[in-house]
C-alpha cells in the first residue's frame, strides 16, 4: 500500500512539471510578446487578464514553463510600432495583440515570428489575412465581429426607445477601426431611417464633456459608443455622463455595462482573449499560423443594466428584457 501511494505521488509530481521539463529539453522556455492598447502594469486591460487565464487553463505557469513580455500603448495608439519592435528585438516565439494598430505594426515588423490577433474588424476586408479559412503568412487569430453587429445594436436601441429621433455615435476619430465602424453604423441607420450624429473625440486625451455638449446641441436622445482602447479607458466616466444627460446608451462590450452603462450587444470578448491562448499553444507545439483558420464567435450576448435604466427614468419593454442573456440589477 505504501509503495502504491509513493508511486501515485511521484506520477502526479512528474505530470505537474512535464511542461517545464519539456521546455528545458528544448533548451529554452517559450517567450510570448503581448501588446495591448490600453491599461498598464498596475491595472491591465481585460484582454490581458483573460489571456492569462487561458494560459493557466492550458497548464502554462508564467515564470516557470512560459514567459510573457507585456507591453501596453496605454491609449497612445501611435506607440504600437515601437512596442512591437521592442518585442521583436527580444526574439519572442509568438506575438499576441488585440488592437488594429498593434496588428498592423506586428505584420510590418516581422514575417517570421508567428502573430496571434483578436480583432473586432473584418480581418479579410482590412487586409490582415488572406481568408478566414487560410489566413496565409505568419498570422492568425480571432475576430469578435464587433463591427458586423452595428445594425443589430441600432435595432435594439430603437426597440428600447421607440421614439428615438437622433442617435449620437461616439468614436475616436484618430483611430482606423472606429472610422470603419462609424461607416457601418451610417449604413445601418439609413436602412432603419434613424438619423445619426457623429460625436468625434480624439485620443489619447478624450474630451467627453465636449462630446456630450455637442450631443445636447444636436438634440441627440440616445447614444452608441464605438469601442477601442482609447474609449475603454473612460468606460466609467462615459456611463456617468450618459446617466447625467439621461441618454439611453448602447455599447460594443459588456465591460461598459458592468461599469454603469445601459446595454451592450456583442460576442463574449473575454472568451476570445482566452481562446487566443489556445492558438499560442498550438503554435508552440508546431502548428503554422497560415494553417490555423481565423475563429469567429458562435454566440452573442445581450446585457442590460436595470440600475442604469432606473437612473435615467427608462422602462425596458418586457419583450426586450426577456431576450437579455444577462441582467444587472
Amino acid at each position: 500500500m505504501v509503495r502504491r501511494i509513493v508511486v501515485c505521488l511521484l506520477t502526479t509530481a512528474l505530470l505537474s512539471i512535464a511542461p517545464f521539463v519539456e521546455a528545458q529539453q528544448t533548451g529554452k522556455i517559450p517567450r510570448i510578446g503581448h501588446v495591448s492598447g490600453s491599461g498598464n502594469a498596475n491595472n491591465p486591460e481585460p484582454s490581458v487578464q483573460a489571456f492569462r487565464q487561458g494560459l493557466r487553463d492550458l497548464g502554462y505557469i508564467e515564470g516557470k514553463n512560459i514567459l510573457v513580455e507585456y507591453r501596453s500603448a496605454e491609449g497612445k495608439l501611435d506607440r504600437a510600432p515601437a512596442l512591437v519592435a521592442e518585442l521583436v528585438q527580444l526574439k519572442v516565439d509568438v506575438l499576441v495583440t488585440a488592437f488594429l494598430p498593434g496588428i498592423r505594426a506586428a505584420k510590418e515588423a516581422t514575417k517570421t515570428i508567428p502573430i496571434v490577433f483578436v480583432t473586432g474588424v473584418d480581418p479579410v476586408a482590412t487586409g490582415i489575412v488572406d481568408s478566414l479559412a487560410r489566413p496565409g503568412g505568419n498570422i492568425t487569430g480571432l475576430t469578435t465581429l464587433a463591427r458586423e453587429l452595428s445594425g443589430k445594436r441600432l435595432e435594439l436601441l430603437k426597440e428600447v426607445v421607440p421614439k428615438v429621433s437622433r442617435v449620437g455615435v461616439l468614436w475616436d476619430a484618430n483611430a482606423e477601426a472606429p472610422a470603419i465602424s462609424f461607416k457601418e453604423y451610417e449604413s445601418a441607420a439609413r436602412s432603419l431611417k434613424i438619423p445619426l450624429q457623429s460625436l468625434e473625440v480624439r485620443g489619447p486625451n478624450v474630451d467627453l464633456d465636449g462630446a456630450f455638449r455637442t450631443a445636447a446641441k444636436g438634440r441627440v436622445n440616445a447614444l452608441i459608443a464605438i469601442s477601442n482602447p482609447v474609449l475603454s479607458r473612460y468606460a466609467k466616466r462615459l456611463a456617468e455622463l450618459a446617466i447625467k444627460n439621461r441618454l439611453p446608451s448602447m455599447y460594443e462590450r459588456s465591460q461598459y455595462v458592468e461599469t454603469g452603462g445601459l446595454m451592450s450587444y456583442s460576442s463574449n470578448v473575454a472568451e476570445s482573449y482566452r481562446r487566443a491562448a489556445t492558438y499560442v499553444d498550438k503554435i508552440l507545439k508546431g502548428a503554422k499560423p497560415a494553417d490555423l483558420p481565423v475563429e469567429q464567435p458562435m454566440k452573442f450576448e445581450f446585457v442590460i443594466n436595470l440600475k442604469a435604466a432606473k437612473q435615467i427614468g427608462l422602462t425596458i419593454p418586457p419583450n426586450v428584457l426577456v431576450r437579455a442573456d444577462r441582467v444587472i440589477r
